[in-house]
C-alpha cells in the first residue's frame, strides 16, 4: 500500500496541475509571450517555470539527476525558467508553447509515476528550502503543490490583464 503521506502530496500536486491546466485552456499560443505593462512575466515563463520546479522538487531532489532526465528537460530549458531568471518576451528566444507544454506534461507524468516508489527513508531525508510542513524530502513534495498554486495565481492575473475571465 502506498504511503498515505505521499498519496496526500500526490493528490495536492494533481489538483494544482488540473487547476493550472484549466487556466491555460483558452490562452492561444500567440498570447503566451504577451506581457503586461512593466514586462514582469508572461504565460510561457510561468508554465516553463512550473515544469522546471516540479522536476526539481519531485524528481531531482528525491533521487538525483538520471540519464533519462535529459529526455524530459534539457539543461537549457531548466536554466531558462529557473527562479530569478528574467522572462524573455521574444518568442524566438524561447521554446514554443507546444514544447513548453510537452515538458510540463512529461515531467508531471514521470513525477506521478515515481512518487509512489519513494520510501520512508527517502521521504525523511533533510532538505534546504524550499519545502513546506517539514524540512524533508516529503516537505519538498508538499511544497510542489503550494508553489504551483502560487503561480496559478499569477496565471490568473495574466488572464485578467488579457481581458479573460479568471473563473475557470
Amino acid at each position: 500500500m502506498a504511503d498515505t503521506r505521499v498519496e496526500l502530496a500526490r493528490q495536492h500536486i494533481q489538483f494544482a496541475r488540473e487547476y493550472t491546466l484549466s487556466l491555460l485552456e483558452d490562452i492561444d499560443d500567440v498570447q503566451w509571450f504577451w506581457q503586461p505593462p512593466g514586462r514582469i512575466t508572461h504565460v510561457a515563463w510561468q508554465v516553463g517555470h512550473l515544469a522546471m520546479a516540479q522536476y526539481g522538487l519531485c524528481l531531482f531532489r528525491m533521487r538525483g539527476r538520471q540519464p533519462e532526465d535529459m529526455e524530459l528537460m534539457s539543461s537549457v530549458f531548466r536554466k531558462k525558467f529557473s527562479k530569478g531568471t528574467t522572462p524573455d518576451p521574444d518568442p524566438a528566444g524561447n521554446p514554443s508553447p507546444a514544447e513548453i507544454r510537452e515538458v510540463l506534461h512529461g515531467v508531471h507524468r514521470r513525477a506521478m509515476e515515481e512518487l509512489p516508489t519513494y520510501n520512508d527513508a527517502v521521504l525523511g531525508e533533510p532538505v534546504d528550502m524550499p519545502y513546506a510542513v517539514s524540512p524533508t524530502k516529503l516537505g519538498s513534495l508538499y511544497f510542489c503543490a503550494m508553489h504551483e498554486m502560487m503561480h496559478a495565481g499569477q496565471l490568473g492575473l495574466l488572464r485578467r490583464l488579457m481581458g479573460k475571465s479568471t473563473m475557470r
